[in-house]
């Protein structure tokens, strides 16, 4: 029982070191910490009745963790690319991955249609989606305060189950993906700039791993 107490609190320490030591290269950060937060995991797992026990499942659950970060490394990577210079953005939040997409690249004011020169794109990101299915689609609908607070609910609804079909007609799974409007509830900037209510008006794509 010591042993294993002792390296439960052995790969603790290496898993609040690894969050706390800066690191040049984002995702190789992300991928250790995701070993060492396996490690503990298994380590707790395997925990019977010797140390070897508990040194196999820590490795088992290493492994695990390692391969959740680099699996949504790997899909981050893809989508950047793919995007290109459409105006859409990924960015990464844990091991989620946000790809935002402003109203003016995806849809003409006032309407839940995606345009159309944006459709080859989605349908790229589509196609990521289908290879990296192991994972989780939210799809959120946002707008800016311009008009009433119903008016700016619809929309945003209207605007993510849009993004959902499509995405739907390309392949992904519906069981999936999940369409939310959050209306002008959830603003990133400023509604009272120019600027701040054209971030404001987007559609929200978080994919999250299963596990």
């Amino acid at each position: 029982m010591n042993m294993q107490k002792l390296l439960i609190s052995a790969l603790t320490i290496i898993f609040l070191s690894a969050c706390t030591t800066r690191q040049a290269n984002d995702r190789y950060h992300r991928t250790k910490i995701g070993a060492a937060t396996g490690a503990v995991i298994g380590a707790v797992i395997g925990s019977r009745k010797d140390s070897d026990a508990a040194l196999k499942g820590a490795a088992i659950g290493g492994l695990a963790g390692a391969a959740i970060g680099a699996y949504m490394d790997r899909q981050a990577a893809e989508l950047e690319k793919e995007i290109g210079n459409s105006g859409a953005t990924v960015s990464r939040e844990g091991d989620n991955i946000v790809l935002n997409m402003p109203e003016n690249i995806t849809f003409d004011t006032g309407k839940s249609v995606i345009k159309s020169n944006f459709r080859p794109v989605l349908g790229e990101v589509a196609s990521i989606f289908k290879k990296y299915d192991k994972t989780s689609l939210l799809v959120s609908g946002h707008t800016d305060s311009v008009g009433s607070n119903e008016m700016n609910q619809i929309l945003s609804e209207n605007r993510a189950n849009s993004v959902k079909t499509f995405l739907a007609g390309k392949g992904v799974g519906l069981r999936r993906m999940q369409a939310i409007g959050y209306g002008e509830t959830s603003p990133v900037a400023s509604n009272s700039t120019t600027r701040g209510r054209a971030q404001n008006r987007r559609v929200k794509i978080t994919v999250a791993p299963d596990k």
